[in-house]
């Protein structure tokens, strides 16, 4: 499955996924929440996403997709090289890495890798960094988001009332408010405009 909100590179990475006659697409998604649905119609071995993504971002995808389909793999594709986003999406399961600046060989063979579910991860990972995440266990920081928090964050960055955010998310008005009180404090922001700088900073949305 590939995840991605650009059009362009959605065709890009089939036409190259597919010119393997090992590899089928069987779905396309250009937003978070419709990649979960496509997911559970045609549970892919591997999906294929981008960080930035409308509706729900990639690292909060990523821990639903694993939470549900532990079996399956995952590649972050995707233009985002900082240390910090690359600590948290290997904290939700992604064992796949490749920046859309590498060449096209190193999609196929991170492809290859998770197929046999090894890890692949292009240069932008130095060893250091896997050895510090190998053997270091994660301590969850105070001030994170919990991933519905984040979810909230990004409904309010885009723009969405609580009430529509509450339909889309299954939740109440009120849990809605609870949740976005929580991450004000938590960041120690004080407006709605705060907040949408915080989730652009955090490519949780994009400007």
């Amino acid at each position: 499955m590939i995840v991605d909100d650009h059009g362009a590179v959605r065709r890009g990475v089939r036409q190259l996924v597919e010119s393997k006659p090992y590899y089928q697409v069987v779905g396309e998604a250009a937003d978070g929440r419709a990649a979960l649905a496509i997911a559970q119609e045609t549970n892919p071995d591997i999906t294929i996403l981008d960080y930035s993504l409308p509706e729900l971002n990639g690292l909060d995808l990523a821990h639903l997709l694993k939470r549900t389909f532990p079996r399956m793999e995952i590649l972050l594709y995707t233009m985002h090289d900082r240390e910090e986003i690359i600590m948290d999406v290997l904290r939700a399961g992604v064992r796949g890495f490749v920046l859309k600046s590498d060449t096209e060989p190193h999609l196929i063979a991170a492809l290859d890798a998770l197929s046999i579910h090894r890890p692949y991860f292009s240069n932008a990972i130095s060893e250091t960094l896997l050895e510090k995440f190998l053997e270091t266990k994660p301590q969850p920081c105070a001030s994170s988001l919990t991933h519905r928090e984040r979810e909230v964050v990004q409904q309010i960055a885009e723009g969405r009332i609580n009430k529509e955010i509450a339909e889309i998310l299954g939740i109440s008005v009120k849990t809605v408010e609870t949740h976005r009180a929580s991450a004000m404090h938590k960041l120690k922001l004080r407006t709605t405009a705060d907040l949408v700088r915080y989730a652009i900073r955090n490519n949780i949305v994009q400007a």
